[in-house]
C-alpha cells in the first residue's frame, strides 16, 4: 500500500492491521466510553495486564483516560504508562455526534523500561501471569521514529479514509444489536449469510491443509504483493520463509537463523552467541566452529562492538596466536552484534571469508531485524526455565522433609538424583584427616567396586573440583581432557556433572551424578537446577557431618540443652556464612526474631519449671513447622530465632 488512493476497496480493519503491522506499533480505537472499538498488533502485556483485577484500574488511569485528554485540548496526547509502554493518544474522527480517538504505540522505546518490565515478570508483582500470556506479542519498537511516522499518517486521515471508520462503527453496531431489535426475516438472512461465509471460510481452510499448500502460498502472498519501501529484499526472503518467529520455540528460532544464513549467502562456519555476564558464550555453531572450541576474548560493552553497532555493520576479529604460531596467520571471523534497546543480547558469529560489503551490511541489517521477536522468545524461555526451577526446589524441599534419620545419606542422594534425573549419582564427604573424600552414599554403584577403589574415590575429577570450588559439567568425556574412567565402572553415557558441596569457605564434600535417564548429555540447565537445590542440600550435609564428627560433649556445646534446639553460638557462626554466600549467589534467605510475650509474669504466676515447659513448647513448634534445610535456635532466655 503505498498512498490513500490505492486503499482501493479495502475495509478500515484491513489498513489499520497493515499500518500497525509495518511498524511494529499497537493501534486500539477507543470511544468516549473508553471502550476499544477496534484492535490492532496490540500489545500482550495490555491484553493481560487489563483483563485482571488487579492491574485494570492502573491500566483506567492511563488509557482509560486517553480519550478524555486527547479530546479536552490537548490533541495529541504522549505519554507512559505504568507498565513502562510509549503511548500517544490522536483523535481522528471528530464528526457531529461521534468522536474517536486512536490510541498507539503500547511499545518499549527504551532498555531501561524493557528490564523493568522483565524483572517485573521475573521476580515481582507480575511473576502470577504465563509467560506464554504476558509476553505473546510485546512491542519493542527501540527507536521513536516509527511512533511520530505512525502519529504523522494518522493525523493526515483522508476523508474516505474517516468515512470508512465511520462505515465499520456503523457496521459493528449493528452485529452488537441484541437480536430482539431485528427483524425476525431479517436475523434468518443475516444467520443465513454468516453460516454461508463461515462454510467459505472453513472450505478454503480444509483446502489449504489438504494441499499442504500454507507455506506457499504465504510465499506467493509475498512475492505478489508491492514491496514495503525501505525493505530489503534479503529480509522479504526471511519473512516469507518462515512467516513469524514468535511461532518457534527459541532454540527453533536460533538454529532457523543460522540454516538461512547458511543457505541464503553460502555460508558453512556459523555460531550463535549469547552474552552472559557480560561476555558471550556459544550457544549453536555450525561447519568449522563445531570441532573447535571457539572462545570470544571481547566482552559485550566492548566499544568496538559499540562503534559497530552504531555504524550498522560487524567487528572482525583475529585468533590470538603464541610465539611458535605468531608467523602463521591466525583465523578471521566476523561478529555481528545483536541489540535491544541499545544493548548488545547476542552476537552472530561468521567464519567465512566475505568480500562483498554489501552482504556484510545486509547481515548486519538481518540481524538488527530479529532482535525483538529472539528476545521476546529468550525471555519465554526463561520465564518456563525459572517457573520449572521454582517447582524444582519446591518438591525438592518436601521431599527432603520426609528423609529417614537412621538412613540420612542414602535417602538424600537418592532424592537429588530422582530430581535430576540420573541412574547414577554418588555424595562424598571430605575426610580433613585422612585429606580423602568417602563415599557416604551411592546410587546404581556396587558395593564391592566402590571398596575396591576406596583409596582412589575422587582423584580423576572430584578432588580437584572440590579443590578449585566451581562445578563441573561435561557433555561429552570423549571430547574433553579427562582420562576416561575404567571399565568396570560400566557408565552408560560419557555426560556428568561434578558439583563441589561447601558453605562458606568449608568445603563440605562432592556430589556426583551420571547416566541421564533418557540418554542425552547434562547441560547448562541441568546445572542451574543443582544450583538452586545445592544450598538446602548443603546446610543437612553440613549439619549431618556435624552430629558424626563433633562428639557429644561438643555437640552439648552447640545445642540448648532445655529445647534441643542449636544455640547463639552456632547461629553467630552460620549467619555470617550465610550472609556472604546468599550475597554471592543471589540466593534469598530470611533471618526472623521470635519473642514469646509477656514470658517474665508467666514465671511468676506460674513458676519457673512451668516457664521451662512454655519454652519446649515453642521449640518444639518450630521443629514441626520448618523445613529441614532452616535453621532454628534458642537466642537466650525467651527469644528464638529462625534462619
Amino acid at each position: 500500500m503505498k498512498k490513500d488512493e490505492s486503499n482501493g476497496n479495502l475495509s478500515w480493519k484491513e489498513i489499520q492491521d497493515d499500518l500497525a503491522g509495518k511498524s511494529g506499533l499497537a493501534v486500539v480505537l477507543v470511544d468516549e466510553d473508553s471502550v476499544d472499538l477496534l484492535k490492532s498488533n496490540n500489545n500482550s502485556m495490555c491484553e493481560t495486564l487489563y483483563g485482571s483485577q488487579e492491574f485494570a484500574p492502573k491500566c483506567a488511569e492511563y488509557c482509560g483516560r486517553a480519550f478524555e485528554k486527547a479530546t479536552g485540548g490537548e490533541k495529541t496526547l504522549s505519554y507512559r504508562c505504568y507498565a513502562g509502554l510509549s503511548c500517544l493518544a490522536i483523535p481522528i474522527v471528530e464528526e457531529e455526534g461521534e468522536k474517536i480517538v486512536a490510541i498507539i504505540g503500547r511499545a518499549f522505546l527504551n532498555s531501561d523500561e524493557y528490564r523493568k518490565a522483565t524483572k517485573r515478570a521475573l521476580e515481582g508483582d507480575w511473576q502470577k501471569f504465563s509467560s506464554d500470556e504476558l509476553f505473546e506479542n510485546v512491542l519493542i519498537s527501540g527507536s521513536p521514529k516509527y511512533l511520530k511516522r505512525l502519529t504523522k499518517r494518522l493525523k493526515n486521515l483522508s476523508e474516505d479514509e474517516k468515512n470508512l471508520i465511520l462505515e465499520f462503527l456503523e457496521k459493528k453496531k449493528e452485529f452488537e444489536k441484541p437480536k430482539a431489535e431485528i427483524e425476525p426475516e431479517q436475523t434468518a438472512e443475516m444467520d443465513q449469510e454468516e453460516k454461508t461465509t463461515q462454510a467459505e471460510e472453513i472450505s478454503r481452510l480444509i483446502e489449504k491443509f489438504q494441499n499442504n499448500n500454507v507455506q506457499k502460498e504465504i510465499v506467493a502472498e509475498a512475492e505478489t504483493a508491492e514491496p514495503d519501501v525501505g525493505e530489503p529484499e534479503e529480509l522479504r526472503a526471511w519473512r516469507s520463509r518462515f512467516g513469524s518467529l514468535l511461532e518457534l520455540s527459541y532454540r527453533k528460532a536460533c538454529v532457523s537463523i543460522l540454516e538461512f544464513i547458511s543457505k541464503h549467502y553460502g555460508i558453512k562456519s556459523l555460531a550463535w552467541t549469547e552474552s552472559v555476564n557480560n561476555n558471550f558464550k556459544t550457544v549453536f555453531e555450525s561447519g568449522k566452529f563445531k570441532s573447535q572450541k571457539m572462545q570470544l576474548s571481547i566482552s559485550a560493552t566492548d566499544q568496538r562492538l559499540v562503534d559497530a553497532v552504531k555504524k550498522g555493520t560487524s567487528l572482525e576479529l583475529r585468533e590470538r596466536r603464541n610465539e611458535k604460531e605468531k608467523d602463521s596467520p591466525g583465523q578471521v571471523i566476523r561478529l555481528f552484534p545483536i541489540t535491544i534497546g541499545g544493548e548488545i543480547r547476542s552476537a552472530l558469529v561468521v567464519g567465512d571469508e566475505i568480500e562483498d560489503e554489501e552482504v556484510l551490511h545486509q547481515i548486519s541489517r538481518f540481524c538488527q531485524t530479529i532482535a525483538k521477536e529472539l528476545e521476546i522468545l529468550r525471555l519465554r524461555k526463561e520465564l518456563s526455565r525459572r517457573g520449572w526451577l521454582e517447582n524444582a526446589v519446591r518438591v525438592f524441599n518436601e521431599n527432603i522433609k520426609n528423609i529417614d534419620s537412621e538412613d540420612f545419606w542414602l535417602s538424600l542422594t537418592q532424592v537429588t538424583a530422582e530430581l535430576m534425573n540420573a541412574e547414577r549419582s554418588s555424595l562424598l564427604i571430605s575426610d580433613e584427616k585422612e585429606e580423602a573424600l568417602t563415599v557416604k552414599a551411592a546410587i546404581g554403584i556396587k558395593d564391592n567396586l566402590i571398596k575396591t577403589e576406596k583409596k582412589n574415590i575422587g582423584k580423576r575429577i572430584a578432588k580437584n573440583v572440590l579443590n578449585v570450588g566451581k562445578p563441573l559439567v561435561i557433555k561429552d568425556v570423549k571430547r574433553s581432557e579427562f582420562d576416561f574412567a575404567s571399565p568396570e565402572w560400566r557408565y552408560k553415557t560419557n555426560s556428568f556433572i561434578s558439583y563441589p558441596i561447601t558453605i562458606g569457605e568449608r568445603k563440605l564434600g562432592v556430589f556426583n551424578i551420571t547416566d541421564k535417564a533418557d540418554g542425552s548429555s547434562y547441560n547448562e540447565f541441568d546445572l542451574d537446577l543443582l544450583q538452586a537445590i545445592m544450598p538446602q542440600l548443603a546446610v543437612l550435609v553440613d549439619r549431618a557431618t556435624l552430629k558424626h564428627k563433633a562428639g557429644e560433649y561438643e555437640q552439648l556445646s552447640l545445642t540448648d540443652a532445655l529445647t534441643g534446639l542449636l544455640n547463639r553460638r552456632y547461629l553467630e557462626e552460620r549467619i555470617t556464612e550465610e550472609i556472604i554466600r546468599s550475597s554471592r549467589h543471589s540466593y534469598p534467605m530470611s533471618f526472623m526474631m521470635i519473642d514469646v510475650d509477656d514470658f517474665k509474669a508467666y514465671n511468676d504466676q506460674f513458676t519457673h519449671p512451668e516457664g521451662d515447659k512454655a519454652l519446649q513448647i515453642v521449640g518444639q513448634c518450630l521443629k514441626d513447622s520448618l523445613r529441614g534445610a532452616d535453621v532454628a535456635a534458642r537466642y537466650g532466655g525467651e527469644e528464638f530465632s529462625i534462619l
